[in-house]
């Protein structure tokens, strides 16, 4: 399998995952010509894309969405809350009709020879999930816009090879930065995003010796930047009640305007 970042960041996501057979997107939230740029640094085109996966309405996943539908016929994927959101919302245009298909959570489908897992987050979105992938005995998963971590999120996160986690903000920096103070409290609610001290402490819970990568993704443009985010899960890993070091672990940011490296497991 493998994983890579198109894009990530609060202005926009999309986040290829596949193997030889299987290629998918999961959100499409910058233009179309952006996501087949990013698909074609793949040694792709965007009609090998067999779905792509939609974590909620919110226009920073949704953005291109539109275009790639209407141009090449790829289905989509997404709760019937996030389609009913996306519909109503009107901001994407006309989706032919048969691309939708709907899902639930804790309710696995397969895309071709891909098993896909999604499940619930805690965000303000009308129905919104992660996703965990898996291909025989390889998994991955992307899990972003989530306000707080549960017991059941640590579960659907267990033995991964491949993890691209939301690290979104510097709770100080957001504390103390432009933003009005809903929006603030928006942020660091329970369905909110994740801060970098609480993606660093998920991240405890979910190390093992198999596991092969970790992308920090969908940061705040205004109350986080890539070292910061980097340094602060770094340290939660290192001083955390775990027994490793973030030395131990391929840890990189993914970037919010360029393709990232890929993680192949």
């Amino acid at each position: 399998m493998r994983l890579c970042s198109i894009a990530s960041g609060s202005s926009g996501n999309c986040i290829y995952v596949g193997n030889n057979n299987t290629h998918l997107l999961i959100d499409a939230g910058i233009s179309g010509k952006r996501v087949e740029q990013g698909v074609n640094e793949l040694q792709l085109s965007s009609r090998d894309i067999d779905g792509i996966l939609i974590t909620h309405e919110h226009t920073d996943h949704i953005q291109g969405l539109g275009v790639l539908a209407r141009r090449y016929g790829i289905p989509l994927y997404m709760t019937g809350g996030t389609a009913d959101a996306i519909l109503r919302g009107g901001k994407i245009g006309k989706i032919p009709e048969g691309l939708i298909h709907e899902i639930c959570e804790d309710e696995p489908f397969f895309v071709k020879d891909l098993k896909i897992c999604p499940f619930t987050i805690p965000h303000d979105a009308a129905q919104p999930v992660g996703y965990r992938l898996e291909s025989g005995d390889k998994a991955v998963a992307v899990a972003t816009d989530m306000g707080r971590y549960s017991e059941y999120i640590v579960d659907h996160l267990q033995n991964l090879d491949a993890l691209l986690l939301e690290a979104n903000h510097d709770v100080r920096m957001l504390q103390v930065g432009k933003y009005p103070y809903h929006l603030k409290q928006r942020i660091l609610g329970d369905r909110g995003h994740l801060s970098n001290e609480n993606a660093g402490r998920l991240l405890c819970r979910l190390l093992h010796d198999k596991l092969q990568g970790i992308f920090l993704g969908h940061l705040s443009q205004e109350n986080n930047y890539e070292q910061l985010a980097y340094e602060t899960v770094c340290a939660e890993i290192t001083l955390g009640d775990n027994p490793y070091k973030s030395r131990d672990f391929r840890i990189e940011v993914a970037g919010r305007d360029a393709i990232s490296n890929i993680i192949a497991v």
